[in-house]
């Protein structure tokens, strides 16, 4: 039978909607946020030339940088001053976060609450302007040597003026971003970063599935192709709604208590996620490969001849082609790595267990704290070993296809994945605010109705 508020969900419409004002505020926040971001990404750096540019781009397109150009919204290609996006934050967070399980003085101030976390987001912050001002310096010289290797002079005047000017934009941009992530979080709906990097996926959308049927119309991409990929990303869509919702639930029994109708014994459940980390493995995966990534290609493309090690960069920027064995190896690693780090981080058992045994509540069969912990531990393992898998395949899987296909369809596994789950972390936002709302006209006619009455 569905709860009560199952059914009011159920009542929901555009009316309801069109009543939420605050609801609308926040929407119109949001979509006000994003467009800055897709503005941004537009304003070159200063000292490039964007007609050398995109000569440049057509003749060095390829690997797997064009990858994390999608996740810029084409930022990388267009060298804006968005054009690490909010790669090197996401980086500084993991960072952080390993710190903290590491070091007992990073625990310490954890644990301090509101204070400790304003700490740990400073540090963050600090460690968001070093890598962005080691990968911006990278990107700065690197694209000088591409240039000159092409004979493409994409920057105006070469020198330690343009890189220092583009690395001070690079950490103006990327800390921007950072900053409108928060404010999308705070004042608006849903996660801002996460909102960021699926506004850079969905804007490359129309051109990606533009360049794909017009290889279909001249020829170069057989049409059954084109209905197989089609048919494959219907299916993976359905797939991670459907791995999305799933849960193991675990039964919680309370004492029985008296009440007017007899004994009663209260019982609910708690509900674990087959993919407790959600979209945050993909994406910490993807922003740990960008750093080594930018600093092999750009470096060995400055170095490439001079001596033997940017024989060795070149060659290793070989096996890191997007779909090469090594990139799926390390990329496949680096999800089921942080699908159990980050588990760790959300859901801890000890504290779980502790706090049905403080409120009287165990699991059927098995003895409230210690065993409860075990029990909790044991069972988020399991799941999460599936999780794990399922995000690998779904990231792994259509990149390997998509390379071997020789297609250029940058909307993968993890695309996709990036795109559906925060879509529906969204949406599920936007019902809580409207449920909120309608909760409140509930209360404010009872209130209404109560004062007539005493009248």
């Amino acid at each position: 039978m569905a709860s009560a508020a199952d059914q009011m969900g159920a009542g929901l419409s555009l009316a309801n909607f069109s009543q939420a004002t605050e609801l609308k505020k926040r929407l119109w926040f949001t979509l006000g946020a994003l467009i800055i971001f897709r503005m941004l990404s537009y304003v070159p750096l200063p000292g490039i030339d964007p007609t050398a540019l995109g000569l440049l781009a057509k003749s060095t397109s390829g690997g797997v940088l064009d990858f994390f150009n999608s996740f810029s919204g084409g930022s990388l290609k267009r060298m804006s001053v968005t054009a690490l996006g909010v790669m090197p934050y996401i980086t500084a967070s993991i960072v952080v976060q390993l710190a903290t399980s590491l070091s007992p003085q990073l625990a310490a101030i954890k644990k301090e609450g509101e204070s400790g976390r304003k700490k740990l987001n400073q540090y963050t912050r600090y460690g968001t302007v070093g890598l962005t001002a080691v990968q911006g310096y990278f990107l700065a010289a690197g694209l000088e040597a591409i240039g000159a290797n092409q004979g493409v002079q994409a920057v105006v005047m070469p020198g330690m003026i343009f890189r220092i000017a583009a690395v001070v934009s690079l950490i103006g941009g990327t800390m921007f971003l950072m900053w409108l992530g928060e404010q999308i979080t705070t004042r608006g709906i849903g996660n801002g970063i996460s909102l960021i990097i699926m506004a850079g996926i969905v804007a490359n959308l129309p051109v990606t599935l533009a360049q794909l049927f017009e290889g279909g119309r001249s020829g170069s991409v057989n049409p059954l192709t084109i209905v197989v990929v089609i048919a494959a990303v219907t299916g993976l869509i359905l797939f991670i709604c459907f791995m999305e919702r799933a849960q193991r639930r675990i039964l919680i029994q309370y004492p029985k208590r008296q009440t007017a109708r007899g004994v009663h014994a209260d019982r609910s459940h708690l509900p674990l996620k087959i993919n407790t980390a959600g979209v945050i493995p993909p994406i910490f995966a993807s922003s740990l490969l960008l750093m080594p990534l930018t600093i092999s290609q750009f470096a060995g493309n400055r170095v490439s001849g001079e001596s033997t090690w940017g024989d060795i960069i070149l060659t290793l920027n070989q096996y890191l082609q997007h779909g090469s064995l090594l990139y799926m190896l390390l990329y496949g690693t680096g999800i089921v790595f942080f699908s159990f780090f980050y588990t760790a981080v959300v859901f801890n058992p000890e504290e779980t267990a502790d706090n049905l045994k403080r409120y009287g509540g165990f699991i059927p069969g098995i003895r409230p704290g210690k065993n409860t912990e075990v029990y909790l531990d044991y069972v988020l393992t399991r799941i999460t070993v599936i999780g794990a898998a399922y995000l690998a395949l779904i990231c792994l899987l259509p990149e390997y296809l998509i390379a071997q296909m020789g297609i250029s369809f940058l909307l993968g596994g993890t695309s996709l994945l990036i795109v559906v789950n925060v879509t529906m972390d969204t949406v599920a936002q936007i019902q809580s605010h409207l449920l909120a709302h309608q909760y409140g006209d509930l209360i404010k006619k009872a209130k209404l109705k109560g004062g007539r009455l005493r009248q």
